[in-house]
């Protein structure tokens, strides 16, 4: 059987190499294609139904493995992810995924008796201002862009303690199925390139490809950082790390359902135009999460095997004698 440390280092690297490639090629798009609103919004859907079903079928029954049971810890972590998220999003404003708002063209197209046309969202970049005011205005669009790097950078960093944590929680207890933490490096797969494209959009009107670049690649390193760090802090003492595990993935719970749901909710109410087909593309996302447990097992949700329970009991039992 492989060493468990190399096991949880080898699938991190894995999975952090991946999604570096996502966020950089995501955050690239911009200056390849133009993206239209509506499967924009599908995207959206979809990754935000895989984030929600990982959150709630993965991540809160694994850290309420990693707790030993204690509900309390997993409540805590849950709404402590909740709070650092909600406020993170009412400052930064890091967290609008739409064409109209980032500077790319959107189109909607309707064909009409065979014939298409075409609708595009001109935001304030295409618009030409007066002299005086271009000065104004590139200053209010790096503030907004470093503000956006700011949030998601803070983001992105939970993003690597809930791949980390993942990992830990199933290879340190046994419940290691084909791929431990597959799922939520799945989900972080998917939404990374959303959050780049969100950064580069608003840089796109008012800087240069080389600094775009460069900016896309950092903020894509910040996921690996997240996740060294908080591996390298589980490592120092085992009882710790299981604790530790447990408010990652709490934590990363309550970050996943508040992002998600701050993608999803909005959409009831400016997209209504395409009803049918995000609910579809919401379902599907969550099934998939809902699919991704048969790749860990029945036993992966499971509470500490028996054996070690009645250990732990017998050594407390002997310790109390002495």
């Amino acid at each position: 059987m492989p060493d468990p440390n190399w096991q949880t280092w080898g699938l991190l690297i894995a999975y952090s190499a991946a999604v570096v490639f996502a966020s950089v090629i995501g955050g690239l798009l911009p200056e390849w294609i133009r993206l239209t609103h509506t499967r924009m919004q599908l995207m959206i859907s979809f990754v935000g139904g895989i984030m929600l079903g990982i959150a709630v079928f993965h991540m809160i029954p694994h850290a309420l493995v990693a707790a030993g049971g204690d509900s309390d810890v997993v409540a805590r972590g849950l709404m402590l992810g909740l709070v650092v998220t909600f406020f993170l999003l009412r400052f930064f404003h890091f967290h609008q995924h739409g064409p109209a708002d980032f500077g790319i063209y959107a189109e909607e197209t309707k064909d009409t008796d065979g014939a298409s046309e075409s609708h595009t969202t001109h935001v304030c970049a295409d618009h030409h201002h007066p002299a005086a005011h271009e000065h104004a205005h590139s200053s209010r669009g790096t503030t907004r862009w470093i503000g956006v790097l700011v949030g998601l950078g803070l983001h992105t960093l939970t993003d690597g303690v809930a791949m980390a944590s993942g990992i830990l929680s199933e290879t340190s207890h046994g419940h290691a199925g084909w791929l431990p933490g597959f799922g939520i490096f799945l989900a972080v797969l998917l939404h990374k390139p959303l959050d780049a494209v969100s950064i580069t959009s608003l840089m796109h009107p008012i800087t240069t490809p080389g600094k775009r670049l460069m900016v896309n690649i950092s903020f894509a390193l910040m996921c690996p950082l997240g996740a060294s760090l908080f591996l390298m802090g589980a490592s120092f003492d085992s009882g710790w790390a299981s604790q530790l595990t447990a408010w990652g993935l709490a934590f990363s719970a309550g970050v996943f359902l508040c992002i998600s749901l701050s993608d999803l909710l909005p959409e009831m109410e400016f997209h209504s135009h395409s009803r049918l087909q995000l609910s579809a593309a919401l379902l599907l996302g969550i099934l998939i999460a809902a699919a991704i447990g048969l790749l860990e097992g029945d036993h992966a949700h499971g509470q500490p095997h028996p054996d070690h329970t009645h250990s732990d009991h017998s050594s407390n039992h002997d310790a109390h004698d002495h």
